[in-house]
Order: C-alpha cells, then sequence, then structure tokens
C-alpha cells in the first residue's frame, strides 16, 4: 500500500475500518491511484443505475402523490449526512459509513414497504424476498458497468454493511459475509452507525411529511415526548415563527438531540469495551447506541408514527393499491415470461420467478404504474 492511499487511514481510532487492511473485493482490482477504496465504493454506488432511480421510489407516500416529500434518494442523503457527522466524531471512517449509507436502499422495491410486502408474498415458494438481500445482489451481480465483473465489486465491509438484516438460511449461503448472522458478530462500527443513522433520519423526515401530508396534526403529536419538549423549546426562543418554519426548527432539534446522545452513548460504550482493533468490535456486543433514555424516546415515536402515520386510512388505500400493482405484475410475468423483456427471459423455469423478482424490484413507483396500465388496461396512449 503506498504512502498517499495510507494516508487515507490518518487519524483514524485503532477500531475503525481501515481502508488500507480491507479484506478485499470478489475480483481483484488494482488500488485506486487518488482515493481510498472506500472512497471508490461510494463513487460508484453515486454513478449506478440503481441509485438513480431511488429518485423516484416511495418513502411512505407515492411518487406521483407530490414534489416536496422524501424519495428513497433524499433519505439516503439524509442518512449519509447523519452517519458521516457521527463517524466523523468518533474517528472512524467517513467514506465507509457514506458509502453504506447511500447504498443501504438500493434494492428497495416500488411503494415503499408495501411493496416488499407483497413481492415477498409472490415469492413465498421461490426463496422469499429481502430487501437487504436484493441491495446486495444489486451490488453483486445486477448493475452492469464494468467489463472484468457483473455489480459493482464493492470492498466487503460495504458489502457487510448494506446487508444489514439477513436469515439464517439465507446467511448459511453467503460465506464470509453471512458468517456474523450465524456466530452472532457484529459488523463495523461504521454499518452499525449507518443502520441508526437510518432510523434517526427516517423517523424525523416521516414527521415532517406527515405534517405537511396533512395526516399528522401538531395537536397529535403533543404525546409524543421527544417531539413536545423541542417543540415548545422552539416556540420560547423563537415566538414569531409558526407553520413549517416551526416544524423545521423543531424536527433540526430534535435531529441534533439524538445525534449528541448517539455520539456520547457510543463514546461510553467505546471505553467501557475498549476495542483495540475492527476484531475487537465484531465480537463485542453492538457498541453504536442511544441512552435507554433516549432509545426509549425514539421507540415511543416510532410507535406513534405506526399508530398515526404509516396506518392512517389514506397511506393504507394507496399501500393496498401497491400490493394489487406488485401482485398483478409478478402474476402476470409468470403466466407468461413472454412479456417480459428478453434479457429477464431464462430458459429454465426454476430461475424465472427470481428474474422476475428482479425486474419488478428495480422499477420506480411511475415505472410499475406504467406497466400495470401496459399489462391490463386498453389504451391508445400506453
Amino acid at each position: 500500500m503506498s504512502a498517499t492511499l495510507a494516508a487515507f487511514d490518518a487519524g483514524l481510532a485503532p477500531y475503525a475500518a481501515h481502508a488500507s487492511q480491507t479484506r478485499g473485493r470478489r475480483f481483484a482490482e488494482p488500488p485506486p491511484a487518488a482515493r481510498s477504496e472506500f472512497q471508490r465504493d461510494r463513487d460508484r454506488i453515486v454513478h449506478s443505475t440503481a441509485f438513480r432511480r431511488l429518485e423516484y421510489k416511495t418513502q411512505v407516500f407515492v411518487n406521483h402523490e407530490g414534489d416536496l416529500f422524501r424519495t428513497r434518494l433524499t433519505h439516503s442523503l439524509e442518512v449519509a449526512q447523519i452517519a458521516r457527522s457521527v463517524a466523523r466524531n468518533l474517528r472512524v471512517n467517513e467514506d465507509l459509513v457514506e458509502a453504506i449509507s447511500l447504498a443501504h436502499d438500493l434494492g428497495h422495491t416500488p411503494f415503499g414497504h408495501a411493496g416488499q410486502d407483497a413481492l415477498n408474498e409472490c415469492m413465498r415458494e421461490h426463496g422469499g424476498f429481502e430487501h437487504n438481500l436484493q441491495s446486495l445482489a444489486v451490488v453483486d451481480e445486477l448493475e452492469e458497468h464494468y467489463g472484468a465483473f457483473d455489480g459493482l465489486n464493492l470492498c466487503f465491509e460495504t458489502r457487510e454493511g448494506i446487508l444489514k438484516h439477513c436469515s439464517r438460511e439465507h446467511a448459511r449461503g453467503l460465506g464470509d459475509l453471512g458468517e456474523r448472522f450465524l456466530l452472532g458478530r457484529q459488523p463495523s462500527l461504521e454499518a452499525q452507525i449507518a443502520n441508526i443513522a437510518d432510523e434517526i433520519a427516517y423517523n424525523n423526515h416521516d414527521v415532517d411529511d406527515g405534517l405537511r401530508s396533512g395526516l399528522l396534526t401538531i395537536d397529535q403529536l403533543a404525546e409524543v415526548e421527544l417531539w413536545q419538549a423541542h417543540y415548545e423549546a422552539a416556540r420560547a426562543e423563537y415566538p414569531h415563527i409558526e407553520g413549517r418554519r416551526l416544524v423545521h426548527e423543531t424536527v433540526r432539534r430534535i435531529i441534533n438531540t439524538l445525534i449528541v446522545d448517539l455520539i456520547e452513548e457510543t463514546s461510553c460504550n467505546l471505553a467501557r469495551h475498549a476495542p483495540q482493533s475492527l476484531d475487537d468490535v465484531r465480537a463485542a456486543p453492538p457498541i453504536v447506541a442511544h441512552s435507554e433514555a433516549m432509545a426509549e424516546q425514539a421507540a415511543a415515536l416510532k410507535r406513534f408514527l405506526y399508530r398515526n402515520l404509516y396506518r392512517h386510512y389514506r397511506v393504507m388505500r394507496m399501500a393496498n393499491k401497491a400490493r394489487r400493482v406488485v401482485k398483478g405484475l409478478f402474476e402476470a410475468f409468470s403466466d407468461d415470461p413472454r412479456l417480459l423483456p428478453p434479457a429477464y427471459q431464462m430458459p429454465d423455469e426454476a430461475s424465472q420467478p427470481r428474474q422476475i423478482a428482479h425486474y419488478i424490484a428495480g422499477m420506480t413507483d411511475r415505472y410499475a404504474l406504467k406497466e400495470y396500465r401496459r399489462l391490463f388496461v386498453v389504451s391508445d396512449d400506453v
């Protein structure tokens, strides 16, 4: 490793993931000339087709419901921002945590969790569908950018962080990448940070989007301690602001509080467990965590969102439509694979369902709706 490349690890704590000590890529490549291995991973993710598609994949609200609501792309950017802030304070690898954050949702279906649940049901007899495994499939197999290999050929540490959940059944088929799920070991601190940054981001932007949509109200949120304390503090400091400005001021205070608590509690855990290497991190209990009190407040906010936003009748109506679209597409393509683009038509029946799942999972919201109309609606304009 050249002195230039080793310099990218300067200042990192001993328990961080060092790019100069990566466990490598599936296919050997010459080292990058002017960036670290994890910077190369981040850049490949940003330039991938799947990453661009995130712009038109939903979080809670389907893409056509409004231009101001979060998408998977804006969510991923918010996760990366939060995760990098935490990583910098803990002296772990910002480039790795950013790469994981930007890639963690690449395998999500159209229509958010409703689409994922529908596709999993369709694939029940064919190994099921897990969006984390699908994200791994995207970066390992489905992207077509390089002449020498399928996928993006990312480093082990990036792929490990992308695969934040995995069933034991699937883990057995993943070799080294699946070992930690079978042995009860932890991923890198960078992967742990990206995981919690994901929760911080979506809980808070779902509050923001819920209020913007009118599905949530300020009065309802008064029951949530984490919201109400910061809302009252914002009003006390800025009594002249109201509406969206007051909402933004409250949300940013909540995010800041969660980040500061996460850094402080994780710092205490690092002092307690005293890891001296990445291997020590893997052997320890989870280190990146909120304090017990803050974790309970965050969990209360999550429960509130589940009851009042994710189960709101308008969200449920759209989710029902989404399930019908995904199931309709899967059934149509299964009944007659000739309806698929040629690249997804398989010569053997056994591999066809997974290719159909790949095709549907890669769709944006609007493309899935357009495909559904093409298959089922008789019209001159489709």
